[in-house]
């Protein structure tokens, strides 16, 4: 009962950056040229450095591991990407484009479920992917927002109630991980490097194209800032 309640917390709490991210986001009145360029773009970026810190130094190693280093994880990445390249064009085809919402949607979920079954298996790294999702929901959060609001032309209280529903995926797919995947490790394993490819996808087709602005040094360096970020964590958990 308790690991249960550590995970609907652990989940609760990562989800809840999304709407919190919007929330950062809604707030215009200070400097909105700034906010607008160089701002949004330094967040893009930082958010696509976290995503892929996560599937450098969580995601991936805990996936190989799981798998027992099969070879099988190249293709279970390959069809990742794919997959998520076919939604993608899906929306696109349907003129529903929402690459930031798609993008922390489609990593939430995998995440989460990832996370139940870390939870359930008494791994250490459960806090830490958390803590990482949480991290890449607020960018996200913050994109998706103004993507919403752009895209629908609806008040800031329905964008923020739209975000605020996303919340209770994580718990779900979490609860998911933790009941049906806790005693099939490869199974795990595959949906870490499944969403890593995915990740991966999204990362080098929508959020770095986006986060490039003319002469500005921040996007760059906000993903570096991201990816340090993800790769300081990992090394906490690892040296305590």
């Amino acid at each position: 009962m308790a690991e249960i309640l550590t995970l609907i917390l652990l989940t609760g709490a990562a989800g809840a950056c999304i709407p919190i991210g919007g929330a950062i986001s809604s707030v215009e009145n200070f400097r909105p040229n700034w906010l607008e360029k160089e701002f949004r773009h330094f967040v893009i970026a930082f958010g696509g450095g976290i995503l892929l810190g996560a599937v450098s130094v969580v995601l991936v190693p805990q996936g190989l591991l799981s798998m027992e280093n099969s070879m099988l994880a190249i293709p279970i990445m390959l069809a990742g990407g794919v997959v998520f390249f076919v939604i993608e064009k899906t929306l696109g085809l349907r003129r529903r484009e929402s690459p930031q919402l798609m993008g922390m949607v489609l990593d939430y979920v995998p995440e989460a479920i990832a996370l139940g079954g870390l939870v359930a298996v008494a791994s250490p790294l459960s806090s830490l992917l958390a803590f990482l999702i949480g991290l890449q929901n607020l960018p996200e959060g913050f994109n998706a927002y103004r993507e919403l609001k752009k895209q629908n032309h609806v008040s800031t209280r329905k964008t923020l109630l739209i975000m605020v529903l996303l919340v209770p995926l994580g718990p779900l797919a979490g609860l998911f991980g933790y009941f049906f995947l806790s005693g099939h490790e490869a199974i795990l394993g595959g949906i870490m490097l499944f969403a890593s490819g995915g990740i991966i996808y999204l990362i080098f087709q929508d959020i770095a194209p986006q986060s490039r602005l003319e002469k500005h040094w921040a996007p760059p360096i906000g993903a570096v800032f991201g990816f340090c970020l993800a790769l300081f964590s990992a090394m906490l958990v690892d040296n305590p």
